[in-house]
């Protein structure tokens, strides 16, 4: 079985990094630093607390860090209901920047379920997250390439 090595090739990850990219392309021109500054912190911090957790040393810390990513995640979808309130965002713009952090949100959950759902521990912990990691991008539709590489599953 091939094993997730780096945070980068989680799907999770990557799903909050295009938010991440979005909401700054979004909001790029937003003359409201406030507002602004607020929702890019927040799509920031769910990319980042993924990665801290991939990286920390046991599956607690991940669980943590994971709790707090999905905590931006709810964040984030909460600002987006005030921009486009406030008509900072049209509807399109709005729903597809609400799905993929509803997605973020959902993955994150599925991930914190079948980690807490292992007994595992130390190195065992590492070992089986990669395990699990890599068993999530097979169900994503992604897949391995011998290079290392991650890319979606064409059929």
């Amino acid at each position: 079985m091939a094993t997730v090595q780096r945070f980068e090739d989680l799907v999770m990850f990557k799903k909050a990094r295009e938010l991440t990219k979005q909401i700054y392309k979004s909001f790029g021109n937003c003359k409201d630093h406030g507002f602004k500054d607020q929702i890019q912190r927040a799509s920031v911090s769910i990319v980042s607390n993924i990665a801290e957790g991939f990286e920390s040393g046991t599956k607690q810390e991940f669980v943590n860090y994971l709790y707090i990513a999905k905590a931006s995640a709810g964040e984030v979808r909460a600002q987006l209901y005030i921009a486009q309130d406030i008509n900072y965002l049209n509807i399109e713009t709005f729903k597809h920047l609400n799905l993929l952090a509803e997605e973020c949100s959902r993955l994150i959950a599925s991930f914190i379920k079948k980690l807490k759902a292992g007994g595992m521990s130390g190195m065992q912990f590492k070992r089986e997250t990669r395990d699990l990691a890599a068993e999530m991008l097979r169900e994503a539709g992604y897949i391995r390439l011998p290079n290392g590489q991650v890319v979606e599953k064409k059929d």
